[in-house]
């Protein structure tokens, strides 16, 4: 795994918390190109913020799973993850809990010229799904086609890949519709592909309506507990440097190279999703939905992407209070 460190500290000027020292360090995993690099770059540009109590180690990470593997060893405070593997690794004794960072997901997107318009037209034709079998959209896509009497696991023809094999796939026209992330998605609307249903259109499908995050922080409980007043400043930070991006354009312009996109209908596009995505409200109401959403892919998954536990696991969610 290769790592690349630089130190950043701010000084949360409406906290009134501001040290010399003693800061403390979050050891954060991030993934090259992913949100959170572009967040973290434009907190790292913003010189109103100065000295916090807290900087951040930034540690790159191959993808999700090295994420995990260095926040398992101890090789990382925090990494960006979501809150089903949380549960089960609670359930397993780990002490790990979530924050959320966005409520954004993938989408069903098909061909601009398509005949397809809605699930139903899915049957018999040849679905690209990013991820595996236990992808929590796909699960939750099946649990909606099975309302309009679809059994869309034996309807469709599946290849299941990553990402930007699955994109390749719908652009070689060797599948007619891909269920994929929403960034992959959001580039290949950019190209004139039309979406279908994106994540939160099958949750209140399937019956919710609250925005639940489908990613956020996650790191252990008892190490934030040492560290409350830092960690809260940091959620704060993130949260300024997000809506800067979204509505400063200079912000914006500052880390458009670090999404790798050449065209302004991608970026736009890119920046859309990634806005759409802010967390503006997280309470019981939205916590007791995850937990709704958490019996379903239990069932839809057999137990194997939540783990045996019935339900979702009590302390999950770390809460700012």
């Amino acid at each position: 795994m290769k790592f690349n460190a630089f130190f950043i500290g701010f000084c949360l000027l409406a906290s009134g918390n501001c040290f010399a020292s003693e800061k403390t360090t979050i050891r954060i995993g991030v993934q090259a190109s992913g949100t959170l690099e572009w967040e973290l770059s434009a907190l790292q540009d913003d010189s109103q913020l100065k000295s916090a109590d807290f900087q951040l180690e930034i540690k790159s990470v191959a993808n999700a799973e090295a994420g995990k593997i260095a926040l398992q060893s101890g090789a990382v405070d925090m990494i960006v993850s979501d809150w089903i593997w949380v549960s089960s690794r609670r359930a397993t004794g780990a002490d790990f809990t979530f924050y959320p960072y966005s409520n954004t997901s993938g989408a069903l997107v098909v061909a601009d010229k398509s005949p397809i318009h809605s699930i139903i037209d899915l049957k018999g034709r040849r679905l690209g799904i990013a991820g595996g079998e236990l992808d929590k959209n796909w699960l939750l896509l099946q649990a909606l086609a099975q309302k309009e009497r679809l059994d869309l696991s034996a309807s469709v023809e599946k290849t299941f890949g990553a990402p930007p094999l699955i994109n390749e796939q719908i652009k070689q026209n060797r599948v007619d519709a891909v269920l994929t992330y929403w960034h992959f998605a959001a580039r290949l609307e950019a190209q004139g592909y039309r979406q279908i249903i994106d994540g939160k259109g099958i949750l209140k499908g399937l019956g919710i309506v609250e925005n639940v995050p489908s990613i956020g922080y996650v790191f252990k409980q008892s190490w934030a507990a040492n560290h409350k007043q830092a960690i809260d400043n940091f959620f704060k930070a993130g949260k300024q440097a997000k809506n800067r991006l979204c509505t400063s354009d200079a912000a914006w312009k500052k880390v458009i190279p670090l999404t790798h996109a050449d065209d302004l209908p991608t970026q736009t596009k890119l920046r859309q999703g990634y806005c759409e995505g802010s967390i503006e409200q997280w309470g019981e109401k939205e916590e007791l939905a995850a937990a709704r959403i958490y019996t379903m892919l239990r069932a839809l998954s057999d137990n194997r992407l939540t783990g045996q536990s019935e339900s979702l696991q009590p302390g999950t969610f770390w809460s700012l209070k």
